[in-house]
Parts: structure tokens; sequence; C-alpha cells
């Protein structure tokens, strides 16, 4: 079966023609994942395509996404790339930045660290923040909606709410909500506000990555302690609209890459159907 990673990560050595812009490395690290790095990775553990997600350590301006694309341009038939902008600058700047971006034929659309407070480096966590919700960022969904390209938006449980809002005010643009909204300590797949997925899933322009999981995961690989939050994702979204990501090499302190994805053959209830629309389907109707 064919298997595609919908949220990798690559990064490259710290030089002068593309410096980094603060110590956003994951956990242990101190020098560069690169695009070579990720493709070797890959053939070990046999994946076919990869999604690489622009990473904070660039800031925001119009280098951030310059190794994202030095990477896609690198292995044309391996990897597709999602960027990042600074989504308040001037609107004529921003519309400008969000076709840059998407402008080549395998990046997907943008992200937004929805979950962490909007700094030029996002790194705390907030929870509760709205400025996903921000008048301002009226001309990034125009312009995503125009470009057929797609929001990959991060939020924790709290913000799903604000989600809905935004799917349900912006029809036409795709949106792909990041690591099942990062489930922790604070939530539980049969209460609220996580729950409210229910109500987001209800939406048919809304899909969601099941990914990151053994960050958010208490017990060891299969993670079963969070397999009761995939079964409620593939029954308000259907298979069709749930993809599979790791989040590497973010996950290298938590699990080697392939226990990121293979956790998936251990949850019994999930059929070959459901595991093909994870492991590939779902991201091709997205990414056409």
């Amino acid at each position: 079966m064919k298997l595609v990673d919908t949220h990798t990560h690559t990064w490259g050595t710290d030089v002068p023609e593309l410096p980094w812009q603060a110590e956003v490395l994951p956990p242990n690290w101190t020098g560069p994942y690169t695009h070579d790095d990720l493709v070797r990775d890959m053939d070990a553990i046999g994946i076919d395509e990869s999604v690489v997600v622009s990473t904070p350590l660039y800031g925001r301006g119009t280098r951030a996404n310059e190794y994202t694309m030095r990477s896609i341009e690198a292995h044309p038939e391996r990897l597709y790339g999602v960027g990042i902008l600074d989504f308040f600058d001037e609107e004529a700047t921003v519309r400008a930045a969000v076709r840059r971006v998407t402008g080549h034929p395998r990046m997907l659309g943008v992200r937004f660290h929805a979950a962490l407070a909007y700094e030029a480096i996002p790194s705390a966590v907030d929870r509760t923040g709205d400025w996903i919700l921000d008048a301002d960022l009226t001309p990034v969904w125009e312009e995503l909606a125009a470009l057929d390209a797609c929001a990959f938006v991060f939020p924790k449980a709290e913000q799903l709410s604000m989600i809905e809002r935004l799917a349900e005010d912006h029809p036409d643009v795709t949106f792909v909500v990041d690591h099942m909204a990062w489930p922790d300590e604070t939530t539980a797949p049969n209460e609220a506000p996580w729950t409210d997925f229910e109500g987001v899933a209800a939406h048919d322009n809304v899909y969601v990555k099941i990914s990151s999981v053994p960050r958010s995961a208490d017990d060891a690989w299969p993670y079963t302690d969070l397999h009761d939050y995939v079964r409620n994702l593939l029954e308000w979204f259907g298979p069709e609209r749930c993809m599979l990501g790791s989040d590497y090499p973010w996950m290298d302190d938590w699990a080697a890459y392939d226990d990121c994805l293979s956790w998936i053959d251990a949850v019994e209830t999930l059929s070959r159907r459901d595991r093909a629309y994870l492991s590939y389907r779902t991201f091709e109707d997205v990414r056409h």
C-alpha cells in the first residue's frame, strides 16, 4: 500500500545566506535535518511521498520558505510543501505573499499556528487565542480560495469552535486541522472541548491530520490511549477526510520515525479501506 507522510520538516545548516532566526529546533537537536536526510529516512521505512511544513526557524519574511522550496525542488517526485508567512502585513503585501508561497505547483498552502501566540517566532502556547478570527486575515482567505490552496491550521481543542466558524464563513477554502488539535492531559476523546470536532466535521471543506501522535500519547507504541480519539475522528469525518502524518523529526525525542506511522496497523477497528485513506487516498484528494 502506498504511504504518504503528510507532516514532516526539514531545515539546512545555519549559514549567512540562510541564517536561523531563533533556536526553534526539536528537543536535543543542534544541527540540520536536510531534505536528503528526510528522503533517506523515508526510503528506509518505505514512505513514497512526504509533505514538508516550513518551520519558524527562518522567521516569517520573504525567505521563510526558502529551504522548503529547495527541498521540493531537490526531490520533485517525492516532496510537497506548506509555507508560512506574516499574515498581518499590509494587505497588498499579504496578498502577494500568499501568491508567492503557493505559486509552486507542489506547495499546497500556508500554515497557521493558531495554538501559539502570534509572534515573529511563534513559540508560546495560547490555547484560547483568537487571532485566527481577525478581520485582517480576510485577504488571506480570499487569496487561498482564488488559488485553490489549503489553510493548514494548528489549534488546541479550545479553538475548534473557531475553526468551525472559519469553515462556515469561508466555504471555498479547504481547511486542514493539524495534529488532530493536539490532545493532551486537559482533553478527553468524548468530552468538550475536543468533541467540538464533531461540529467542525459537519463542514465538508475541513480535513484533519492524525499526526504527531507519539507526542500526545501517554502509552508507548501503539499509543492505545489515543485510539478513541482516532475512532471518533473517523466516525465524524469519515476516512475520506482523515490523513496520516508523523511530525518527524520533531518526534525524534518521543519515537522512531517508523513508530510515528506504523501504529495504525495495530488499531484493530481500522479496515483496509480506512488505512488506505489514511495512508494516501485522502492526501491525493487534498492535493488535487
